[in-house]
C-alpha cells in the first residue's frame, strides 16, 4: 500500500467510528481491502462468527443498539453478504496468509471505537481535513483505526517478501470493553500460533519511537451493582423510605477505602452513579458501574472479593438488597525476551524510527492480554509492540489523532520482525 492509500484507508475508518460490537461498517472494510489487495493470496479469510469463539463474548449491547448500528452499516453501502454474516454483533476477521514451511505467526490489531463525541473545532485535523466523525457521540480516539490499517499493511507487506511460514492477523473487536479478546483468544485460530505480535499506537510515545516490549497490563474486570430500596415522600413519611441513593452513596465512599495490597498495584474506579426521581422522593433504585485492577490477575481478584464484601455491607446497612454483576474482564501478561530482542532489532534498522526503547509499562489494561497468554500457555511466545505518534489531546479524548506518517513505520517494523521469525 502507498502513503496515499494508507491514509485513505485510516480516514474512512476515522469518519465511520462503530464502538464494541456494533463494527459492521469496519468489518466490512476491512474484508473489501483485504480481497481486493490480496484476493488469492489469502489462503483464508474467517468472518464474523467463524472468527470468534461467539459464547465468550462479554459486554454485548442489547439487540436495538446492535439493530441501529448494523442499519447504519447497510446505509453506508457495504457489502450486504458481509454485512448478513455480521449480524448479531459477531464482528471482526482473521486473514490467513500461507508462505510455505515455517512458523505460525499471529498479529492481533483491535478495530472498534471508542463512546464518546469527537471535537468540532476547527484547528482539529480531522474537522480542518474533512475526516471528523460522522457519527455523533463515537469517535476513534485511541487510535484503533490506525491500528486496522496498520494490520492489512503488515498483511501486504508480508506477502510481497520472503516469508517463510504462515501469518495470521487478528481483526479484533469490543477491546474498549475488555469484551472481544477473549472470544478470540478461545477460537480455534490460536491453537497453533507459535508467536504473537499485539500494537498499539501512540500511548505517549512520540512519532519515530518503537516500544520494543510492552508491560504492565493491570489485570481488569468491570463490576455493576444495582441497589434496591422503597421510595416514600420525603417530607410527609421519610421513615418509610429504603433509601437507594444513601446505600450507593456509602457503597462509593467505601470502595475507595479499600486497602492497598503489599504485593503491588492495585486501582478501583466507580463511574457511573446514578439513581432517584425528585429531590422530595425517597429514591429506591440506584446503580454504579465500577472497575477494579490489578498489578497481577491475583490482585484483581483481591480487588474485587473486596468489592463485593463493600456492597453488599453498604446495602445492609441502609436496608436495601444490591444485585452484583461482574462483567467483563481480563488478565495481565508479560512480553516475552525472545521476541522483544527481535522486534528492537529490526525497529533499530526500519526508516524513520529514530529511537527504540526495548521495555515500557502500559500502566492501564489491554484485552490482547487473553491472546498473549494463551499462545504462551500453548508453549509459544508473545511480544506488546508500542509504535510511537504525536498526538494531540491523550488517548480517549475528544482530540485525539494520530501522526499518519507513524502507521508506515509500525508496518515497516511488524513486517520485518515476522519475515525475521520465518526465517528463525
Amino acid at each position: 500500500m502507498t502513503a496515499d492509500d494508507l491514509v485513505s484507508l485510516r480516514r474512512d475508518l476515522h469518519r465511520k467510528p462503530e464502538p464494541a460490537w456494533r463494527e459492521f461498517y469496519t468489518t466490512a472494510r476491512i474484508v473489501d481491502e483485504l480481497e481486493a489487495r490480496l484476493g488469492d493470496d489469502l489462503a483464508a479469510l474467517h468472518v464474523g462468527p467463524a472468527a470468534i469463539a461467539g459464547d465468550h463474548r462479554m459486554a454485548v449491547p442489547d439487540d436495538a443498539e446492535l439493530t441501529h448500528w448494523y442499519e447504519r452499516a447497510r446505509d453506508a453501502g457495504v457489502d450486504d453478504d458481509v454485512l448478513e454474516r455480521l449480524e448479531g454483533g459477531y464482528t471482526g476477521a482473521v486473514a490467513v496468509l500461507e508462505r510455505g514451511t515455517g512458523p505460525t505467526v499471529g498479529l492481533r490489531v483491535d478495530i472498534d471505537a471508542l463512546p464518546r463525541s469527537e471535537s468540532d473545532d476547527p484547528a482539529h485535523r480531522p474537522v480542518a481535513e474533512g475526516f471528523r466523525s460522522e457519527h455523533d457521540g463515537a469517535m476513534h480516539a485511541c487510535g484503533h483505526d490506525a491500528h486496522a490499517t496498520i494490520g492489512i499493511g503488515t498483511l501486504e507487506a508480508v506477502a510481497e517478501s520472503d516469508f517463510s511460514g504462515t501469518l495470521k492477523v487478528f481483526f479484533q473487536p469490543a477491546e474498549e470493553v475488555v469484551g472481544g479478546g477473549k472470544p478470540m483468544a478461545e477460537s480455534e485460530h490460536l491453537q497453533d500460533v507459535d508467536a504473537l505480535l499485539a500494537v498499539h499506537i501512540g500511548l505517549d510515545h512520540p512519532t519515530g519511537e518503537i516500544v520494543a516490549g510492552i508491560d504492565g497490563f493491570l489485570a481488569v474486570a468491570h463490576v455493576e451493582a444495582a441497589f434496591t430500596g422503597e421510595s416514600a415522600h420525603a417530607g410527609g413519611h421519610p421513615e418509610q423510605g429504603r433509601n437507594a441513593v444513601q446505600a450507593m452513596a456509602t457503597a462509593v465512599q467505601n470502595l475507595y477505602g479499600i486497602p492497598r495490597h503489599n504485593d503491588g498495584a492495585t486501582r478501583v474506579n466507580a463511574g457511573v452513579v446514578e439513581g432517584g426521581s425528585a429531590a422530595n422522593v425517597i429514591p429506591d433504585e440506584a446503580r454504579i458501574v465500577a472497575e477494579v485492577r490489578g498489578e497481577t490477575t491475583e490482585l484483581m481478584e483481591y480487588m474485587k472479593r473486596r468489592t463485593r464484601r463493600v456492597l453488599r455491607s453498604a446495602a445492609e446497612m441502609h436496608d436495601c438488597e444490591v444485585e452484583i454483576e461482574i462483567g467483563a474482564e481480563a488478565p495481565s501478561a508479560t512480553s516475552d525476551q525472545a521476541l522483544v530482542s527481535i522486534v528492537a532489532d529490526v525497529a533499530d534498522d526500519t526508516a524513520g524510527v529514530d529511537t527504540v526503547l526495548e521495555r515500557d509499562e502500559l500502566g492501564g489494561s489491554e484485552d490482547a492480554t487473553f491472546l498473549m497468554r494463551a499462545v504462551q500457555e500453548n508453549g509459544g511466545t508473545a511480544c506488546y509492540v508500542g509504535v510511537g505518534t504525536d498526538h494531540p489531546g491523550g488517548h480517549h479524548t475528544a482530540t485525539f489523532d494520530v501522526d499518519e506518517d507513524s502507521i508506515q513505520h509500525g508496518i515497516d517494523t511488524l513486517a520485518g520482525t515476522i519475515e525475521r521469525l520465518g526465517d528463525r
